[in-house]
């Protein structure tokens, strides 16, 4: 089992009892402490886990949000496998909006230049890495730039998204579940991230086994309001079951 694997599954396990001990995980995954002891510290650092004497313990999420910079380094292998899977949503022309996000911005770097797309976001990393690639025509969202995300938010945002419409919106996500449905960390990011999907003909969400489950302080939108969700073979098949119950396509790269 890889780093990467095993961490998921002990943030996963954590988020269902509350903590984890060191020596249950050693004997769990057939490890040293010092392994798991790396593990909850890397765990820690991607702002995940909270350490304690003898393990750790699993931060309410509900209005915490990781730096952008660091959901970069987390699930790496899964989100390049389910931006894979979600170029083949990509129209071969016509209009597309990227959402702020680590997945998303992996679909953006796949996106080849030979598409005569109109891509809209509100993510400067997007628009700076798609800017210039051949026949793409790149709008950026104006608005207040949130720091931790690098996305522009709040009035001027929204206004521009109520006057425009596309074929697809792919969209990143801190969490989705079946009772909640897709929420984030911040309200003017939820905001902006809900007139996406209005301003979309098909929805598509983005978002790593680990998000599934996990519920955030503020409402993005239903399950039904989504197409189409794009996740990782970690999924469960009750889990996949359960949300197509709900009216997404679920597709697990």
């Amino acid at each position: 089992m890889y780093a990467e694997e095993r961490q998921a599954a002990i943030v996963s396990r954590a988020r269902v009892a509350g903590r984890v001990e060191v020596a249950e995980l050693a004997e769990i995954f057939d490890v040293t402490p010092e392994t798991v002891r790396r593990d909850l510290t890397a765990l820690e650092r991607a702002g995940l886990l909270t350490r304690v004497h003898g393990g750790a313990i699993m931060i309410d999420l509900t209005g915490f949000e990781p730096a952008l910079s660091v959901r970069e380094t987390v699930n790496t292998r899964e989100k390049q496998a389910i931006a894979q899977a979600a170029l083949d949503l990509v129209p071969e022309q016509g209009a597309i909006a990227l959402d702020a996000g680590s997945s998303t911005y992996r679909l953006a770097e796949l996106i080849p230049a030979g598409r005569t797309l109109t891509v809209v976001t509100n993510s400067l990393p997007i628009a700076s890495l798609l800017s210039g690639r051949g026949s793409l025509e790149v709008h950026l969202v104006g608005g207040r730039v949130r720091e931790r995300t690098l996305a522009t938010v709040d009035a001027t945002a929204l206004a521009y998204l109520r006057g425009i419409y596309v074929d697809v919106a792919f969209l990143g996500m801190n969490g989705f579940s079946l009772e909640r449905g897709l929420t984030t960390p911040d309200s003017a990011e939820a905001a902006v991230k809900a007139a996406i999907v209005t301003s979309a003909r098909r929805a598509v969400l983005l978002a790593d086994h680990t998000k599934y489950g996990v519920d955030h302080f503020a409402h993005v939108a239903d399950l039904a309001q989504i197409d189409t969700i794009v996740t990782d073979s970690a999924l469960s098949d009750e889990a996949a079951a359960d949300l197509a119950a709900a009216g997404p396509k679920v597709v697990r790269a």
